[in-house]
């Protein structure tokens, strides 16, 4: 029996984000930040003091919310983005498997079925994108006062706000997850995840 050194080991890691998809994930999460934290700066009294120069703050939150959705649509000439984007929109009977036993807090991986993203990846990514719409909805009618009436202004200011105390939390969830998953982080940051990784947490994707 004699080895054969022209085969290739089999490999440890797997693909898993594009190059498009990793540089649209980090564009949208630097303009969410800044989001996030000029407004902070707009409406907690402490920060508003600390930071001062408010004519500024409002610019930089206001171009950088009109400038929230263009990663992602720069992101649909990428082949491999627009195919993620499919299978976040698609809900089989594993996710409703994978609801329960979140629900349940079971945190077997066997109770836990998930395609290439699990059930709660693909809710949190619908509200994010009809949240950021709405924002960037309200936002507009707040900035040109002159084209709506006041009621419709006085509604937006209302919705606004209270979405975006929503946002702030349910990203610092999303956060939260992430810094407690260092493998895919890792996917994020570098594009491929391990092997062993991918069969625990996504046993029914197939690279």
């Amino acid at each position: 029996m004699t080895l054969d050194v022209d085969t290739p080991p089999p490999t440890t890691r797997v693909r898993r984000f594009s190059p498009a998809e990793r540089w649209v994930h980090r564009t949208t999460a630097a303009l969410m930040g800044v989001c996030v934290l000029t407004a902070a700066c707009l409406y907690v009294p402490q920060l508003a003091e600390l930071v001062g120069r408010r004519a500024l703050v409002v610019t930089v939150h206001e171009w950088a919310g009109l400038a929230l959705p263009v990663p992602a649509l720069a992101g649909l000439a990428s082949r491999a983005f627009r195919a993620d984007l499919g299978r976040l929109n698609r809900f089989g009977p594993h996710d409703r498997l994978w609801l329960r036993a979140a629900l349940r807090r079971d945190k077997r991986p066997a109770s836990r079925p998930a395609g290439k993203f699990n059930a709660g990846q693909k809710i949190y990514a619908a509200w994010i994108a009809g949240a950021t719409l709405v924002m960037l909805g309200t936002g507009l009618i707040m900035w040109f006062t002159h084209l709506t009436p006041l009621l419709w202004r006085t509604s937006a200011t209302f919705v606004h706000d209270w979405l975006a105390l929503t946002i702030g939390i349910v990203l610092a969830g999303h956060i939260g997850m992430a810094l407690g998953d260092p493998e895919a982080r890792r996917g994020l940051r570098t594009g491929t995840v391990s092997r062993t990784w991918a069969r625990r947490e996504h046993p029914l994707w197939r690279p």
